[in-house]
């Protein structure tokens, strides 16, 4: 097997780094143009018939700028991330609106994931200590439960979900497929209330996005989260016949 040249060496190095350099990017670009500004239903509310017009004319253009702002609000773990899913389905409707979020938002979880992993994974590892073997033995064996489990449940941190898969060695692959269908049904709900929303401001309200933790809401999601882990249930009792 050949050795690495010199030459390639320093492009290795900047394929390893790449996905923290375009995060750091990401919160540059936010801090230094102020968008937290922008992430309210105040700001969405005085603007609605507006932005509802170029979205109108402008479908592929409208659709592509929702999407890279939805994926870099996620890479770079930005506030506003439950305004931008309401603002899909209040743009574009509850399956296309939905549809764009769960992309975007895979997309820009899966830059976190390889950030983690390429770049940042070794050093955050050691600082987490052994506490992470015990967790780290069941994503070997059942990731992509796992991983559903922690999507479909809105209780745990979305960044932290994120990245705690990387730490385990999870393939991207099953990591872009947990977070994608993982995420699809919280994501939906929200784009609905989007659907709904000019209704909801023509009133002078805001959205209550509570709703998600609501009972008729969140009993479907954790009984889907329990399904989740069913592969997981069957292996253990397979595993313990065996013995």
């Amino acid at each position: 097997m050949e050795s690495p040249t010199p030459d390639s060496m320093p492009a290795r190095s900047l394929k390893r780094f790449l996905p923290l350099v375009v995060l750091g990017a990401v919160v540059a670009l936010f801090f230094a143009g102020d968008f937290r500004d922008y992430a309210s239903f105040d700001v969405l509310a005085e603007h609605r018939t507006a932005l509802l017009a170029w979205a109108d004319a402008n479908r592929l253009a409208s659709a592509g700028l929702y999407f890279v702002v939805y994926a870099a609000i996620v890479a770079g773990s930005l506030p506003g991330g439950a305004v931008a899913t309401v603002t899909g389905g209040f743009l574009f409707g509850t399956a296309v609106g939905g549809l764009l979020a769960v992309c975007a938002a895979t997309a820009g979880a899966c830059l976190v994931f390889l950030a983690a992993r390429t770049a940042l994974g070794d050093s955050l590892r050691r600082r987490a200590g052994p506490g992470l073997a015990k967790l780290e033995a069941r994503f070997a064996r059942n990731a992509v439960s796992y991983l559903l489990f922690l999507r479909l449940v809105p209780l745990f941190p979305f960044f932290l979900v994120n990245l705690a898969p990387a730490f385990f060695g999870m393939r991207l692959r099953d990591y872009a497929i947990g977070t994608f269908f993982g995420i699809m049904p919280g994501t939906f709900v929200f784009s609905s209330i989007g659907a709904g929303l000019g209704a909801v401001l023509d009133r002078g309200e805001r959205p209550d996005l509570g709703v998600l933790l609501s009972p008729p809401v969140l009993l479907p999601l954790l009984a889907l989260a329990v399904l989740a882990l069913l592969p997981v249930f069957f292996g253990r009792r397979a595993g313990g016949s065996d013995r």
